[in-house]
């Protein structure tokens, strides 16, 4: 069966989950910036004034931290359908069959486990929420920008992504890390060399630079210390300020991520290792004994496991 081209057309949220629950929600709500758009016992689901999406992550409380699942929006249930059909007959472990979803905000989709046994989810028919511009100053995040994986084989998740999910390659970081999209925006999902699978980090898009460092500062007046930044990358020219949350998962704080001009002559670049492309302002901390072993996170106990919600 042909697969759909341009199945996917965005990321849509995140779920995560962690024992100290409470701190997690707290830390996303008063801290980071996100509203709880729906709530249940151990569970929350926190999306932007200035999105559509019905929500951008979740938190879940659960005796392991682990990546609970990572959504993908595509154009039509047709579309879901023939994805799931073509995964399935190319011997892709489906976890969830294409019907109606029960997750906030409804919808139609199926679940699936990618190479490395992340669960992934693909939706289409999403309810939106309202949504409205953020003012100038108003420092939370508008969007989530991207996600990346820390992966033991980054050209065969590559190549699956790419392959039978459709993203397109923008550029490499070396030989280390690849940048994924599936619009104009750069990447949507990176994935990156290390020594077990996990989650590298997660992006939450600011409005302007101005919001992106107060959005910095609170944190930092709130005693959370930057693990790296702030400072503007070369691969995606966006700039960053990454920080733990409670339970030692990287988060990051941008804006400004290049776009791709011209989608049929783009030719990925190949970006050396070096300080400029690490940070182009040269503003950031050096990179080394505590970005280096925090990126690659423990390693995540939730892969090949359903997610319970």
């Amino acid at each position: 069966m042909e697969l759909p081209g341009g199945a996917i057309t965005h990321l849509r949220h995140v779920g995560i989950a962690a024992p100290d629950f409470e701190d997690a929600a707290e830390f996303y709500r008063s801290k980071w910036g996100l509203v709880p758009v729906a709530e249940d016992s151990g569970i929350v689901f926190l999306g932007s004034p200035a999105s559509p999406e019905s929500y951008i992550l979740r938190v879940r409380k659960d005796a392991a931290k682990r990546l609970d699942v990572v959504s993908f929006g595509s154009r039509s249930t047709e579309d879901v359908d023939t994805l799931a059909e073509a995964l399935a007959t190319r011997g892709i472990r489906l976890d969830r069959h294409p019907g109606a979803l029960d997750t906030p905000g409804g919808g139609y989709g199926f679940r699936f486990f990618d190479p490395d046994g992340r669960l992934i989810e693909v939706s289409s028919d999403v309810d939106e929420r309202p949504a409205r511009a953020l003012e100038p100053g108003e420092s939370v995040p508008q969007k989530l920008s991207h996600v990346v994986f820390n992966s033991t084989d980054v050209v065969a998740t590559k190549a699956f992504y790419e392959e039978l999910l459709g993203l397109r390659l923008s550029d490499w970081l070396a030989d280390q890390m690849c940048f994924l999209r599936s619009g104009a925006d750069h990447h949507i999902l990176a994935i990156a060399r290390g020594p077990h699978v996990s989650l590298n980090h997660i992006s939450f898009e600011m409005r302007g630079i101005d919001e992106y460092m107060r959005g910095t500062g609170r944190l930092l007046r709130h005693g959370h210390d930057i693990v790296w930044g702030p400072g503007r990358h070369g691969p995606g020219d966006n700039t960053f300020s990454y920080f733990f949350d409670p339970f030692g998962n990287i988060m990051e704080y941008t804006t400004e991520l290049e776009k791709i001009p011209d989608e049929e002559t783009w030719v990925p670049r190949i970006f050396e290792i070096n300080e400029e492309n690490s940070d182009q302002w040269g503003t950031a901390n050096p990179i080394t004994e505590v970005m280096i072993p925090a990126q690659f996170n423990d390693p995540d106990r939730g892969l090949w496991t359903p997610s319970p919600v």
